[in-house]
């Protein structure tokens, strides 16, 4: 089972429009409402592919009903922790004219002590069913800046392995309690080494350095050009091949998930690495958020190229 961790859960609005014009009322044309936040897209992913997930995270108000009641997917079963204040949304206007996304995110709600702490222990409870566990997204206020630290903590005390995905001063805080693995983006390995212009060779140093300070594996997502990879055994390049992408929302969500079904299923690393990129490059050739064609996936994993670079 992947245990799937969203503790700044939202309700997600996709609004479709022919066109948008700043300070002009637009028509939306339709109006898709999912389960959002970053742990929310692994878990549908992971599911898709086959595994059983438990997701948690934080609930609460009638934004929070809403978000429990469009959790449909076979293989997800919510695990979520009921706070008071209201789930936050979040809006994704897609214009048709130009194939651009606008987005709108509310930060969210405080959380107070009394809901973290039953968090942690549900969280605890859930810990044994678990063959890997994933922490995904950003953090709600009220929680301190190494409450991700505490679960990896939690996790690591029963054998699990942890995958992070995280910015900013929750990952640097993480950092010291050994993640199984990480996945930020260059942009977040410039930020977190206070690097600017970093290119892939100064990247592939990057994640040899993390791992060096204890990371049991370090992804450098690239957006069109694959992942970089950090780990025990050297650095290995994922490679996308050239594809007519719809959709790039949801494809490092994707990439998570994937690196998530992989170390459930004990695969080794070229072959870790082959299903995340190939599940993270399968959901750009969708409209929808975290999701797949499984044909897509079965041929892209012939057309991913792993190349080792040291």
């Amino acid at each position: 089972m992947i245990l799937t961790v969203t503790l700044n859960s939202s309700v997600d609005k996709l609004y479709i429009v022919d066109e948008m014009q700043p300070f002009a009322v637009t028509r939306v044309q339709q109006v898709v409402n999912t389960a959002g936040g970053k742990g929310m897209n692994v878990s549908r992913v992971a599911a898709l592919a086959g595994e059983r997930v438990a997701a948690m995270g934080f609930v609460g108000g009638h934004n929070g009903e809403l978000f429990r009641s469009l959790i449909r997917e076979p293989g997800i079963r919510p695990a979520f922790t009921q706070v008071q204040e209201e789930t936050r949304c979040c809006v994704n206007v897609r214009d048709r004219a130009t194939n651009h996304s606008t987005e709108f995110l509310e930060p969210g709600r405080p959380v107070s002590e009394a809901e973290a702490e039953q968090f942690l222990c549900q969280f605890a409870q859930e810990l044994p069913g678990a063959d890997v566990v994933v922490l995904s997204g950003s953090m709600p206020a009220g929680l301190p800046v190494d409450f991700y630290g505490r679960l990896v903590k939690l996790a690591a005390g029963q054998g699990k392995p942890v995958i992070v995905d995280t910015s900013g001063a929750a990952l640097e805080a993480v950092l010291p309690f050994g993640p199984s693995l990480i996945k930020p983006n260059g942009d977040e390995v410039r930020q977190l080494l206070g690097r600017e212009n970093l290119e892939k060779a100064e990247l592939a140093r990057a994640a040899q350095e993390l791992h060096a300070r204890g990371i049991g594996a370090v992804a450098i997502s690239l957006g069109k050009d694959g992942v970089l990879y950090a780990c025990d055994k050297g650095v290995y390049q994922g490679i996308t091949p050239d594809i007519p992408v719809v959709n790039t929302v949801g494809c490092g969500d994707s990439m998570v998930a994937g690196f998530a079904v992989a170390i459930a299923r004990r695969y080794s690393v070229e072959e870790t690495l082959r299903l995340a990129v190939a599940i993270s490059t399968a959901n750009a050739l969708t409209a929808e958020t975290g999701s797949f064609r499984q044909e897509d996936l079965e041929r892209l994993l012939s057309q991913i190229k792993i190349e080792k670079l040291s």
